[in-house]
């Protein structure tokens, strides 16, 4: 079968046919209009012949004449990677040999340097790879082009896009030429451009037809020919967009707020990781009043806010939250969506959800007071808390059936009472840091306040750091070991009990909870696999210059903020006498409580080893069963899903299977909105471009100080090492980044806020950041010269790389 017509492909044989043939018949089973055609198989690529006599019966049989020649590779038009132009199309190809040439050189074009580039950036085995070849008749084209059945740029499902040209329409595939443009929203089309409104609505309509005949998206290229008829010559899914949010079942536009950046979370949950953390926020939030309906969005926890944006006691209220909790990009899209007429007050009884959602009750009140009163006490109940945690017995396999396993799973899945005993000295420790800055305004400086608020004392995530730091001390002796083996293979030794003993197990008997993304259950700990930990030591090994020792690093930021504490209590008692002194004690209950921030997370990771030791214990038994590939397969499953196949041997690999594969896809996702709209619309697109100067680049100051060093970009924190005073740029950071800090000389990522886990260690590391630099990632190369200037928020480019080696998990 090396020669097929077009008519009798089957849409689903993606391996026979390649993308583009598959998607041409898909649209040809619909009753689309498409040119006729037939395509050159991938058993004929494989055999490494061109099937001559059967092409050229297949080309009589269209008539002859001038055709179309169009690469037609297994790996293109996917869900994820449309693979746009890396492979070759050739246009008015007339004659037998023309033609297969031009075949011929489709199959070429799968092995050129973009193509494989392409690949390699896509996550696309090469060997896996097969070139089919599409031929069809040509059209004579008066005009042509490209259409989006939703806005590229913005996301908005709501809005077609269409480029056009007189012509065959390369140059808007191409690049080539300027086109005319078109954004369509309902309204009446323009007139103007080559394109007559009639022609444009024609074109509305059938993307909107597709899209919902495909199930998604669609970027389709059309041609009208000389008599005016419309011809699809290809239909395949938007790869750059967003996933849009579900249907609310509510009127109006609604708004989404990304939660996860807060926590150092960009990557995708799974879905049981996504279940979890859906059941942990709601009880979290309920615990201070909050109503706020949690939704998953492309594996990432979005909170709808519409209700609190259309309420007229909160709407206002809404800007200052953002701004201490997610950070100056959620701040800056509510503070532009405040005057959308979609988002205006509204005085019905319905939206004072919006008002309950932001109040707290005595409860919090009293434990704040509590805490503020007596912070020695509230500490010892948080660590009390956390060490009662941490010592429950480990699940076993106890009960024995899956079923009562499943049963405690989902009582675990239930908040634990203990843990209110740690809220509210959390809770006191950012109200008290977040009253400085307007008690202080005119007496002291955004970055003198962030002067006392670095070397803070008890933090768990400090003391892991530095409790890292002590084991790579213990390791010296293995130094040349520990440097010279990959990660990977030391942390397979160390499960196997083939390393010596210099302090490793007892850093993971306290911390091996702990993980990059680590509020998923579906992610695996340190202590299943401590690959990260062995690249931070490498790190830590580099470490000779005894002023960068990440303890005395820690000592100097501690020692200037309690100079700068001692500088600034009597300031402010002499400026504002009543203000001053309330001030001044908070200052000091900053020192004593505002380093908790981190004990919540911490301790709510005890509940999530219990429940994901289960969950893989119920894994095993169905992996025994035949009914999974693997005993974490269990967290590509919902429970209903998990109990169907415990209880009644439901076999879910297909849907283990596609999860997997989309968890994947979302993993190779660079950029999350912060924001959304119902409609997909990424509202930061909506904003008035920030300028940046030059080589500087422009975020928000979030820890004091400056410095010049090396780049180090990295993306995944699991194999990566930093050397001593390289300053790490990277998409966001949660605890599980942190031993990285303790070598860099500076931070620089693309989200975060103020107070969220990667700027606060910075701080109290005494290591300058900038945070919210957008594309931070990819406009700084691994090996430049930088300037991060925490106060000014900048990052200055100061020279490009020279012949710098990117380590692993770095770019």
């Amino acid at each position: 079968m090396t020669v097929l017509g077009l008519a009798a492909v089957d849409p689903g044989r993606r391996d026979l046919v390649g993308g583009k043939a598959a998607g041409l018949a898909a649209l040809i089973r619909r009753g689309e209009r498409v040119p006729d055609g037939f395509c050159v198989t991938t058993e004929a690529h494989r055999r490494g012949e061109v099937p001559r006599a059967e092409v050229l019966a297949a080309y009589d049989e269209l008539g002859g004449g001038p055709v179309a020649v169009r690469s037609s590779a297994t790996a293109e038009d996917l869900p994820d990677a449309s693979f746009a132009g890396q492979q070759d199309t050739w246009l008015g190809v007339e004659g037998p040999d023309e033609l297969l040439d031009a075949i011929r050189a489709c199959w070429d074009s799968l092995h050129t340097e973009r193509a494989i580039a392409y690949r390699e950036a896509a996550g696309v085995a090469h060997d896996a790879v097969r070139m089919a070849v599409v031929v069809q008749r040509m059209v004579n084209a008066s005009v042509a082009g490209v259409l989006f059945t939703a806005n590229p740029l913005t996301g908005s499902r709501a809005e077609t896009v269409v480029d056009a040209a007189p012509g065959l329409g390369t140059a808007v595939v191409d690049g080539t030429a300027a086109a005319d443009h078109y954004v369509l929203d309902g309204a009446d089309p323009p007139e103007r451009g080559c394109l007559t409104p009639a022609r444009l609505r024609e074109l509305r309509e059938v993307g909107e037809r597709l899209a919902d005949r495909l199930g998604a998206p669609q970027d389709v290229e059309w041609a009208y020919d000389r008599e005016g008829t419309l011809w699809l010559l290809q239909s395949r899914p938007i790869t750059t967009l967003f996933p849009a949010p579900p249907e609310s079942g509510r009127p109006g536009t609604r708004l989404y707020v990304e939660f996860g950046h807060v926590q150092g979370m960009l990557r995708p949950a799974t879905p049981m990781g996504m279940a979890t953390l859906r059941s942990m926020l709601a009880d979290m939030l309920a615990s201070f009043g909050l109503t706020v309906e949690i939704v998953d969005i492309g594996g990432r926890l979005y909170g709808d806010l519409t209700d609190a944006m259309r309420d007229p006691s909160t709407r206002r209220r809404l800007v200052r939250l953002m701004a201490v909790d997610f950070g100056p990009r959620a701040q800056a899209v509510v503070e532009h969506l405040l005057n959308d007429p979609r988002f205006a007050p509204e005085r019905r009884g319905a939206r004072r959800r919006g008002a309950a959602a932001l109040t707290t009750g005595p409860r919090a009140v009293a434990g704040i007071l509590r805490a503020v009163a007596r912070p020695a006490a509230a500490r010892a109940r948080v660590f009390g808390e956390i060490e009662r945690l941490r010592r429950r017995p480990l699940p076993e396999r106890a009960p024995g059936t899956a079923a009562e396993l499943l049963d405690l799973v989902e009582e675990t899945g239930r908040s634990d009472a203990g843990l209110d005993a740690i809220i509210w000295p959390v809770v006191s420790g950012l109200v008290v840091a977040a009253a400085l800055p307007p008690l202080l305004r005119g007496i002291a400086s955004d970055d003198e306040i962030r002067t006392v608020l670095g070397g803070m004392p008890h933090n768990v995530t400090i003391e892991m750091d530095l409790a890292l730091w002590r084991v790579a001390r213990r390791a010296a002796p293995h130094r040349e070991t520990l440097l010279h083996t990959p990660p990977d293979r030391l942390a397979a030794a160390h499960l196997a009990g083939e390393l010596p003993d210099f302090g490793l197990g007892a850093f993971l008997d306290s911390y091996g909870v702990r993980s990059a993304a680590e509020v998923d259950v579906g992610v695996p700990r340190w202590s299943e696999d401590p690959t990260p930990v062995f690249a931070a030591l490498a790190g830590y090994l580099r470490v000779t210059d005894p002023e960068q020792a990440p303890d005395a690093r820690f000592e100097r930021a501690a020692a200037r903020a309690e100079a700068m504490l001692a500088e600034l209590a009597p300031r402010a008692r002499r400026a504002r006498p009543v203000r001053g002194r309330l001030a001044a004690f908070l200052l000091g209950r900053a020192r004593e409580l505002t380093g908790l921030r981190e004990a919540g997370k911490f301790a709510g990771l005890h509940p999530l080893r219990d429940r994901r030791l289960r969950l893989l214990l119920i894994g095993a038994e169905l992996k025994e069963k035949g009914l999974l590939q693997r005993a974490d397969d269990v967290m590509f499953l919902t429970l209903p899903e998990l109990r169907a196949a415990v209880e009644r041997g439901d076999d879910p690999r297909a849907t283990v299977a596609g999860r997997r594969a989309e968890y994947a896809r979302e993993l190779r996702r660079r950029t999350v909105p912060v924001a959304l709209l119902s409609d997909g619309t990424d509202v930061e697109t909506l904003l008035p471009a920030r300028a940046s100067e030059g080589p500087t680049l422009t975020g928000m100051g979030a820890a004091p100080g400056r410095a010049t060093g090396r780049a180090r970009v990295v993306l995944d924190p699991a194999t990566a090492s930093i050397e001593p005073g390289e300053i790490l740029v990277a998409p966001t950071t949660d605890p599980g980044w942190t031993p990285l800090f303790l070598t860099a000389g500076g931070l620089v990522s693309e989200t975060g806020a103020v107070m969220a886990h990667g700027p606060t260690v910075a701080r109290e590391y005494g290591i300058p950041a900038v945070i919210c630099v957008p594309g931070a990632t990819e406009r700084v190369v691994t090996g430049q010269l930088i300037t991060v200037d925490g106060a000014a928020g900048t990052v200055t480019i100061e020279r490009p790389a020279a012949g710098a080696a990117s380590a692993p998990g770095a770019r």
